[in-house]
C-alpha cells in the first residue's frame, strides 16, 4: 500500500483501538456498563476493520496472473467493503442489542470511576488517532471539501479511517453521556440509551462506507483533472489530430486503465501512426503516472461516423464535444 492509501493513519488507529478495546472491558468488568460492553465491542471491531485493510493492501500488491491479467488492485476495495458491512454493522447490532437489554432490565452503575476514566483516556488516544488521519488526508484531499474527499476517494483505506476514528469519538461522547446521566440520575436506563444511540450511529456510517465501496467495486473513471490531462497529453495536433471517444477505469487506487478511440490523418502512414501512437502513451503515462494499461486505436475521424455512432460528450471518461476535429 502506498503513502497514499493512509498506511500511517491505519496503524496509528490500530495501535489505538487494541489499546482502548482492552481498557474499555476491563472497565465494563468492574462497572457492569453496558455502554462500555458495547464501546469494548466496538473497539475490537476497529481494530479488526484496520487488520483487514492492511492485509488488502498487501495482497493488493500480487503481480498480475494469466487468470487475473489486470492484478489484483481492486482487492483493496473488497477489504474496505467487508470492513463496512461485517464489521460495522456486527458491532452495531450488538450495540443496538445491548442497549435495549440494558433498558428492559437497567442496574445501577458501579465504580464509576472506571468506566469515567477509561473513556476520558479513550477519548484522549482517539483524538489522536483522527489527528493522524486527517494530517494523511490532507496531503491527498487538496481543495477538496471533506464530504468530496469521501465521496470521490479511489483510496478507500482513509475515508474509512476518518469515518471510523469520528464515529469513535462521537460514540465515546454518547457512552460519556449515557454513563454520566446513569450515574447522576441512579437509572441505569441512560446507559442503555447511550448504547443504543452508539448502534445507530454504527450501522448509519456502515451504510455510507458501504455505499461509496460499492462504487469503487463497480469500477469508477478517472477523476475529471486526470481525463482533462490524458485528454491533452493524447493530441499532439500533427498525427494524433484528436480524441474521437474514450473510456476510463479505475483498476485499483494506483492504477488506471485509459482506452481510447484516437483521430489520425487519413495520408499517414502505417509506421508513422505506430510511433505516433507511442509517443502518445509516453505522453499520457509521464502527465497521469497512475495510467499504467493504455489501449489507443487509430481511426479516421468522420463527422457524419461520429454522429451516428457513441457520442463523445456521453461516454464515461470521455471527452467533451468539442475534443475532435
Amino acid at each position: 500500500m502506498s503513502a497514499s492509501g493512509g498506511t500511517k493513519a491505519i496503524v496509528a488507529a490500530l495501535a489505538a483501538n487494541l489499546a482502548i478495546a482492552v481498557a474499555k472491558f476491563v472497565a465494563f468488568l468492574f462497572s457492569g456498563s453496558s455502554s462500555m460492553l458495547a464501546e469494548s465491542v466496538h473497539s475490537v471491531a476497529d481494530s479488526g476493520n484496520q487488520g483487514l485493510l492492511l492485509l488488502g493492501g498487501k495482497k493488493a500488491k500480487r503481480e498480475a496472473t494469466p487468470q487475473h491479467p489486470f492484478g489484483y488492485g481492486r482487492e483493496r476495495y473488497i477489504y474496505a467493503f467487508l470492513v463496512s458491512i461485517v464489521l460495522f454493522s456486527v458491532g452495531g447490532m450488538f450495540a443496538i442489542y445491548e442497549g435495549y437489554e440494558k433498558i428492559k432490565h437497567p442496574h445501577e452503575i458501579e465504580a464509576w470511576y472506571w468506566p469515567v476514566g477509561v473513556l476520558v483516556f479513550a477519548i484522549i488516544a482517539e483524538t489522536f488517532s483522527f489527528r493522524t488521519a486527517i494530517r494523511e488526508s490532507n496531503e491527498t484531499r487538496g481543495k477538496k471539501s471533506w464530504t468530496e474527499f469521501v465521496r470521490h476517494a479511489k483510496a478507500p483505506e482513509l475515508p474509512v479511517v476518518l469515518l471510523e476514528d469520528l464515529g469513535a469519538l462521537v460514540g465515546l461522547v454518547l457512552a460519556l453521556g449515557g454513563v454520566s446521566l446513569a450515574l447522576a440520575t441512579g437509572n441505569g436506563v441512560w446507559d442503555g440509551i447511550g448504547t443504543l444511540c452508539i448502534g445507530i450511529l454504527l450501522i448509519v456510517i456502515a451504510l455510507v462506507l458501504a455505499a461509496e465501496t460499492k462504487s469503487l467495486l463497480l469500477g469508477e473513471a478517472a477523476g475529471l483533472e486526470d481525463i482533462e490531462k490524458i485528454k491533452a497529453a493524447a493530441v499532439d495536433g500533427d498525427t494524433v489530430t484528436g480524441i474521437i471517444h474514450m473510456r476510463t477505469l479505475h483498476l485499483g487506487p494506483e492504477e488506471l486503465l485509459v482506452a481510447a478511440k484516437v483521430a489520425v490523418q487519413h495520408d499517414d502512414t502505417a509506421a508513422e501512426v505506430a510511433a505516433a501512437i507511442n509517443a502518445a502513451e509516453e505522453r499520457i503515462r509521464a502527465a497521469v503516472p497512475i495510467a499504467r494499461v493504455i489501449y489507443l486505436e487509430p481511426d479516421i475521424y468522420s463527422e457524419s461516423a461520429a454522429a451516428a455512432g457513441v457520442t463523445p460528450a456521453k461516454s464515461p471518461g470521455g471527452p467533451g464535444p468539442d475534443a475532435a476535429h
